[in-house]
């Protein structure tokens, strides 16, 4: 079967989109004040990392010593405060909308699916929807990994590090949370390799041996993009590099199937 037959005239598109819009909005600006209204565990989600019994602590600590390593990470405290009157208000309110956004995000790509469908074939609809699934699971991973490895070992290593004894470490909300959102987003978009891979493909402008071949080269760069989106401390980079490398491994095979 071909494409969808029933012609819409510009307002007539317009129109549909305007629709589309208003159902994202109102879908999303009611999580949002759902999501606002449970402050204290949002919060309770979003500040667990910042404690020194984080679970990822304690699972690498059971890791090793079941394994007869006598380990365990010391203890921390780092203070979060607030310097301007309305910063704890606003950044409810912002952080509010940006988990909305988030929850919401299937049903986003779902009306977003739902309006470009009709201009499709069958084929291009099959293959659109299988990406999209991709697209939110390696998106999903990469929020995955910011919240249980990168952020919790970054912040314990810029939140607990001092030139001096006389210099106190005091974070302000606004800078944890916006750290904690610029990562989880940097590291979700990360995570697209084999998609954007699978698509340089398909336009022919890369193949499995081209990748193959500049291996050396991808480490090297996906080493400079973790330095560049991680904290300064090596373990962080280590453990983004690693994944990102083995998704570079996934995007040649990818990339084989595809050819």
């Amino acid at each position: 079967m071909g494409k969808d037959n029933s012609m819409l005239t510009f307002g007539g598109h317009l129109e549909v989109l305007r629709r589309m819009l208003f159902r994202i909005l109102a879908v999303a600006g009611i999580l949002a004040i759902v999501i606002f209204c449970f402050k204290t565990t949002i919060f309770d989600f979003l500040l667990a990392p910042s404690e020194w019994d984080f679970c990822t602590y304690s699972w690498i600590e059971t890791t090793l010593q079941s394994m007869g390593v006598d380990f365990n990470f010391e203890q921390y405290h780092v203070n979060l405060i607030a310097t301007d009157l309305s910063s704890q208000f606003m950044t409810h309110i912002t952080t509010s909308i940006y988990l909305a956004l988030l929850v919401t995000s299937p049903y986003i790509l779902y009306e977003l699916f739902g309006f470009v469908a009709p201009a499709l074939y069958d084929n291009e609809k099959k293959y659109s929807i299988r990406v999209i699934v991709i697209v939110y699971i390696l998106f999903i991973v990469g929020l995955l990994m910011s919240y249980y490895v990168i952020f919790p070992i970054a912040f314990r290593f810029l939140g607990t590090y001092s030139v001096d004894a006389r210099v106190v470490s005091n974070i302000t909300l606004d800078s944890y949370i916006e750290t904690f959102i610029t990562l989880a987003l940097v590291l979700g978009v990360a995570f697209q390799l084999p998609v954007i891979a699978f698509v340089l493909a398909k336009l022919g402008i890369v193949n499995a041996e081209m990748l193959s071949i500049y291996r050396r080269h991808a480490l090297l760069a996906i080493g400079l993009v973790a330095a560049i989106i991680t904290p300064p401390d090596l373990l962080s980079l280590v453990l983004v590099t690693i994944p990102l490398y083995l998704l570079y491994e996934v995007s040649i095979r990818v990339v084989r199937i595809v050819g």
